[in-house]
């Protein structure tokens, strides 16, 4: 039997090693862009709500305590629309990478099985189908693929690494088309908070889906909406006859939200204050690193939502990820989200107000 780790391509992000060294070079240090990890406080009250819940000697539950579960399905109606909303409806999760990662495992996928996710998308949806031994495809338009043996699709919206937004009618037209054939669906939605140029919408929202809920499941994080990246707290939402046998394969799995966690998000997601502050910063750096760009020679494509922008100079990736960091700005090469990046780089808007400028200036030069 080959090791698992046999399954897996090679990391990316070794590769940027040798020009994060050359960034960091910089007489006035590096501006990293490449990784996309928060950098902005945890909201106090976040904190606190951290801090009172640390005396909790026991060990939690995976689905989450009654008090998470009705803050999980409060956010989910107010914020993105849903209706009907149960506690069946929702399940905590260890951040949205490991779901991500193990999530065709978790549902008896393996050789001969499908998975499928945009031409664009995280590595980590391959890494998944990868790991179970089922096999993998990319598509421009889910619509397209044959549904024959496709056993998971995932959509992005928005979509790591471009930006990109599925309107409510593509995503209507491909919610009916996977019913139709099937197909179970997850929708990565864990920029949704973030839409700049566009309304990001929702798989649960019954415009898109019906007012059912069948087939479909949404996944959400507080990484980026809230800081908590370092927390690890996401949750699922949606059809309860898959987040069912989930929840009993996680059990068995000891996958569970530290108590202390749990109580941070209770906290997270009764607050919209904290969310309306981050939204402006990252409106405010993204508008200075956009406009340095294009005045530096990039064009933009898509990038109307998320924390990206997605850019090229008409070249090799990697020979711009090289030009920027002789000027001490990494940024992350476009072929890490597939051949069709291999023009592009991916710039993260995750640093300081400090850094930003820094880069801005230096584009400007």
């Amino acid at each position: 039997m080959s090791a698992v780790s046999d399954r897996l391509p090679t990391f990316p992000w070794d590769k940027l090693t040798p020009f994060k060294a050359t960034a960091a070079a910089h007489p006035d240090g590096i501006v990293d862009l490449s990784v996309g990890t928060p950098v902005d406080p945890v909201p106090e009250l976040i904190q606190k709500a951290l801090v009172a819940a640390a005396d909790s000697p026991g060990y939690p539950t995976v689905w989450g305590t009654p008090e998470l579960r009705d803050a999980i399905t409060g956010w989910v109606e107010r914020r993105l629309g849903a209706q009907d909303v149960t506690h069946r409806h929702v399940l905590p999760i260890v951040g949205s990478k490991e779901l991500v990662a193990w999530l065709p495992t978790q549902l008896g996928l393996g050789p001969g099985d499908r998975v499928a996710h945009p031409r664009l998308a995280y590595p980590t949806y391959e890494v998944g189908a990868r790991l179970a031994r089922a096999e993998y495809e990319v598509y421009d338009d889910p619509t397209e693929l044959d549904p024959e043996g496709l056993k998971l699709l995932w959509l992005n919206s928005p979509s790591n690494p471009t930006g990109k937004v599925l309107s409510k009618a593509e995503l209507t037209r491909i919610v009916a088309w996977a019913r139709e054939h099937g197909v179970l669906l997850f929708s990565d939605e864990c920029y949704l908070e973030l839409g700049w140029e566009a309304e990001p919408v929702s798989v649960l929202h019954p415009d898109v889906n019906g007012g059912s809920y069948e087939g479909i499941v949404a996944v959400h994080s507080l990484s980026k909406r809230s800081n908590l990246a370092g927390y690890r707290a996401a949750f699922l939402a949606g059809d309860p006859a898959v987040l069912a046998p989930l929840l009993e394969i996680r059990k068995h799995g000891g996958m569970m939200t530290s108590a202390p966690t749990q109580a941070a998000v209770i906290a997270a997601l009764g607050d919209d204050d904290h969310v309306r502050v981050q939204r402006e910063r990252y409106a405010a750096r993204r508008a200075l690193l956009r406009e340095a760009l294009l005045a530096h020679g990039f064009r933009i494509e898509h990038s109307e939502a998320s924390l990206y922008l997605w850019a090229t100079r008409g070249e090799s990736c990697w020979d711009t990820v090289a030009h920027l960091a002789e000027r001490g700005i990494l940024v992350a090469p476009g072929d890490f989200y597939g051949p069709a990046g291999a023009q592009f780089v991916r710039v993260a808007l995750t640093a300081t107000d400090e850094r930003v400028r820094a880069a801005v200036d230096r584009l400007s030069r």
